[in-house]
């Protein structure tokens, strides 16, 4: 027992050093002071919105408030997410097990007969076998790092996951409120087309104006009327699509009838180096380099020879059953083993060699990920300064539009122009309201996406 307990020291001496294979440390990426696009635009928050409280509270709305608060109870992505991360964490569970010994238990009776005519016997037995895979070049260790890295990575998953079905369902609720709005412009304009067709009639009952008139008056109106009814299709199935971002049936959900928002609040952008820390996708793929980085220990680890300690104990006899438990029927054994293979047609190289580029792919995985992070930011920047400004001048071609529109209906009824200047105005502001709105929209999509660009607040700080 002293020589065993003399082992078991010398491995926990040889266990604390360095498990062979490289450290892991992060590659450097280094990023811009500022984005280049941010200019001289600023966003409407002076404070981050994203460090108090969910991010979507910035746009203070109720309805919306309550939406994505259901994102976390019944979206199924995200639960999958979950699921796909406890199932991370049992394998770390299962690789941390190679730490400790394996230890089994086992009895048996058996009846033999030696030769012919001989009488029967009974063998009886009863023992424990043990056995402890030493882990002297952190082959286990390895392979606990590994899965631990993974773990996280899965974590950062859950995140992203969960950051972009909250961006999706922001962004749907929008369009669906933007068809509100629509169908709101819709149906204010064919209410002037009538009142345009009830002033054609008058003036045709009269002999003023032609029958053209008229009819091109009941064309424009059948015409709005058409996209009147057609907008109908859109706003369904933006509800549908919210339904089933919250888990729920599109048949069991419906949304009431509400106008788009017409300020569009924005969260600042920060430095392009909080990127590295504030996107879950980021963390999801320096994570995957990690755990990429420590199977190259395990796969170097294989190249040196295994140390196993293995004993067992137990009682063993023939005859009477009652008679097993007796000293004398007592053996034990206990030694340890090495192995190493001496020939394996190069499966171990390959198996480094695999390793090595598995950790060269990561690497540029991780690269690409911050690249295609600071691109969208940089793209959402671009789009939500120049459409602030865009905006502007849409406002002021839906009044100029109005005011237009007001003019030359009045000059028709003094008979100064014909008709079709009245249909060319009508046309031309629903044009302009629905350019206005499409913008509107556009702005507030893009607030959406630059707040899940940046993270929407999270922090690779909460990696468990």
């Amino acid at each position: 027992m002293k020589r065993i307990a003399a082992v078991c020291l010398i491995y926990l001496g040889l266990a604390a050093g360095c498990a062979v294979g490289p450290n892991y440390h992060r590659p450097q990426f280094a990023t811009t002071p500022a984005f280049k696009e941010q200019g001289n635009w600023k966003p409407s928050e002076p404070d981050d919105a994203l460090d108090h409280g969910p991010w979507w509270h910035i746009f203070d709305d109720p309805v919306l408030d309550g939406l994505e608060q259901q994102i976390d109870v019944s979206n199924q992505n995200l639960k999958s997410a979950q699921d796909a991360y406890r199932q991370a964490q049992a394998l770390v569970a299962q690789a941390r097990a190679g730490f400790w010994p394996t230890i089994s238990a086992s009895a048996s009776r058996q009846r033999s007969v030696a030769a012919p005519g001989s009488p029967p016997r009974m063998l009886n037995n009863l023992s424990a076998d043990g056995s402890w895979q030493l882990d002297i070049w952190g082959q286990t260790r390895r392979s606990v790092e590994s899965n631990r890295a993974s773990a996280q990575a899965s974590a950062a998953a859950v995140a992203a996951t969960r950051l972009s079905a909250q961006a999706s369902l922001a962004t749907t609720y929008f369009e669906l409120r933007a068809q509100d709005s629509l169908q709101k412009i819709l149906d204010d304009t064919v209410a002037d087309e009538q009142r345009s067709l009830e002033i054609t009639q008058n003036r045709y009952s009269y002999g003023v104006a032609a029958k053209a008139d008229v009819v091109t008056a009941q064309t424009q109106l059948l015409s709005s009327q058409s996209q009147q009814v057609n907008a109908a299709i859109a706003r369904a199935q933006f509800e549908h699509a919210i339904a089933v971002l919250i888990g729920q049936q599109p048949a069991e959900f419906s949304l009431a009838v509400a106008p788009l928002r017409t300020d569009v609040p924005t969260a600042p952008a920060g430095l392009p180096s909080s990127l590295l820390e504030r996107r879950p996708d980021i963390a999801q793929a320096e994570r995957k380099m990690a755990a990429a980085n420590a199977q190259i220990g395990v796969a170097i680890a294989a190249w040196f020879p295994n140390l196993t300690l293995s004993g067992s104990a137990g009682y063993g006899n023939t005859g009477f059953l009652s008679q097993l438990i007796n000293s004398k029927n007592f053996v034990w054994s206990v030694g340890p083993q090495l192995a190493e293979t001496l020939f394996d047609g190069g499966v171990r190289r390959a198996q480094t060699a695999q390793a090595r580029a598995a950790y060269d792919v990561s690497v540029d995985n991780y690269r690409q990920t911050v690249l295609t992070s600071l691109q969208q930011v940089e793209d959402t920047l671009v789009e939500l300064r120049v459409l602030e400004h865009q905006a502007a001048i849409e406002d002021e071609a839906v009044s100029a539009a109005k005011e237009a529109e007001r003019l030359t209906l009045n000059q028709y009824k003094a008979g100064t122009v014909p008709y079709t200047s009245v249909i060319t105005s009508q046309t031309t502001t629903l044009a302009s309201e629905q350019t206005a709105l499409t913008v509107l929209l556009d702005r507030l999509s893009g607030s959406v996406t630059l707040i899940q660009a940046v993270g929407g607040g999270w922090d690779a700080a909460k990696l468990p």
